[in-house]
């Protein structure tokens, strides 16, 4: 195989992305608009749902697990009444209900869905079962289970209730958190079924979708310095992990993947860190007794 062509292009563009179209379509997007050699996304979205999908290019995206890993909000709308099979407004109806609970009971029952939670997720999903994908399985009509997934739900709040039949909702949660098997659960918690009628993703991790670009302003900036403008150092997607300095004669050992001495301050023996050289990452890897093992070393630009 040949060597993809492409700029050697690093750092993270948040995009607010709009209904409609799927992640890897943004992702794609982005590395046209970029002539990036490489992009990827964090923590796919629905292609009917908005907000923030975070796209990582060149060294970047070895970053991309620690943003995966961080927590996600999420503002949605559900609609009570009704079931569907996919879980959400686009799929048939397949349960009714003429019930209508109170606000009390709604805020009571979102008590269920806090902490450390067992879920399953919907069966139009890109879960994999027996190596292939559920929403497969599911347009064919295969009869199958999927089996619960821990989460981790930190709040999860009513903002409005606009009418009997919908309520809106916010959540912050961890990493694979599925919004429509909530307002599924939510339902059947309620006797009265319920389905995601919107969702928006409003931050992940330290992205936020108030600064996210619209796919607009990627098409009238494509292949343009003002687009490069926008670009955020690949260090952002580390702000989770401690940093630890690299000194000038250990630069070069982590960079070829070997461990070197780091200056560190209440790091634990263990623990996952950064290494930064004059602001830039260097690697990421264990501490261990004043050096640093690294497991993911980033080559910066020239």
């Amino acid at each position: 195989m040949g060597k993809r062509k492409g700029r050697d292009i690093s750092g993270w563009l948040v995009i607010d992305k709009p209904a409609g179209i799927t992640s890897t379509a943004v992702v794609n997007k982005v590395r046209w608009a970029f002539g990036a050699k490489k992009a990827g996304h964090a923590g796919t979205l629905d292609p009917e749902a908005t907000g923030v999908l975070a796209v990582a290019l060149g060294e970047a995206t070895k970053t991309i697990p620690y943003i995966t890993d961080a927590l996600k909000a999420y503002e949605f709308s559900v609609t009570l009444g009704a079931a569907t099979n996919t879980d959400d407004a686009e799929g048939e109806i397949i349960a009714r209900s003429d019930k209508r609970p109170t606000d009390d009971e709604i805020k009571a029952a979102l008590g269920n869905f806090l902490g450390d939670i067992m879920q399953v997720p919907p069966k139009f999903s890109a879960v994999k079962i027996d190596g292939q994908r559920a929403y497969k399985l599911a347009r064919d009509d295969e009869d199958f289970e999927i089996a619960p997934r821990p989460l981790w739900v930190e709040e999860l709040v009513m903002v409005d209730r606009p009418d009997p039949e919908h309520v809106l909702l916010e959540m912050t949660c961890g990493k694979g958190g599925y919004v429509r098997s909530i307002a599924r659960d939510l339902g059947e918690t309620l006797g009265c079924f319920g389905h995601v009628d919107w969702l928006r993703r409003i931050w992940s991790g330290p992205f936020d979708a108030a600064e996210g670009l619209s796919l607009e302003t990627i098409d009238a900036l494509a292949k343009t310095p003002e687009l490069d403008a926008h670009l955020k150092p690949l260090e952002v997607g580390l702000a989770d992990l401690t940093e630890v300095r690299v000194p000038p004669e250990s630069v070069n050992k982590l960079r070829n993947g070997n461990a070197a001495m780091v200056l560190a301050h209440d790091v634990e023996y263990g623990e996952e860190c950064w290494a930064s050289y004059e602001g830039q990452a260097i690697a990421v890897g264990i501490f261990k007794s004043g050096e640093l093992h690294p497991s993911r070393v980033f080559v910066h630009d020239a």
